[in-house]
């Protein structure tokens, strides 16, 4: 049995302003939100190459340009953070490293205080978080 076909064939001008509007509208959606704030705290770490890690449980904490500290994403005075760090201590029985992400224009001797704050509470091993340095590219060797 033969079935009559309904569908037609489009005959008429094909327009492309529903086409236009819609990229348009996509085009600004994406440029705005490029431009919305991306949550999280701004470090700039110093950069490093070939740094030991570790194997052994960790507590991380952050401190900013401004001096603030940051400890399960919250800011905290160091009252709070020596708190917080004993009971890290009490909770884990195996030795924990301290890796403190920090920005890289803060102290030397802000961070040498915290690693002491560490040290005082039960935390021996202090790290500090860096990103991978970037080597230039060699150059290619020239043919004599």
């Amino acid at each position: 049995m033969k079935f009559p076909r309904n569908a037609k064939i489009l005959r008429s001008h094909f327009d492309m302003a529903p086409f236009a509007a819609v990229f348009f509208l996509l085009l600004i959606f994406i440029l705005l939100g490029g431009l919305m704030p991306t949550p999280g705290l701004r470090l700039e770490p110093p950069a490093a190459a070939d740094l030991p890690g570790t194997d052994q449980p960790t507590v991380t904490m952050a401190v900013d340009e401004n001096g603030n500290l940051y400890f399960e994403n919250q800011i905290v005075t160091e009252r709070i953070l020596v708190n917080r760090l004993m009971v890290a201590t009490n909770t884990v029985h195996s030795p924990l490293t301290l890796v403190i992400h920090a920005d890289k224009s803060v102290s030397y001797a802000r961070l040498a205080h915290l690693a002491l704050l560490a040290r005082d509470h039960g935390i021996t091993n202090t790290l500090l978080a860096t990103l991978p340095s970037v080597e230039p590219a060699a150059a290619p060797a020239a043919k004599p």
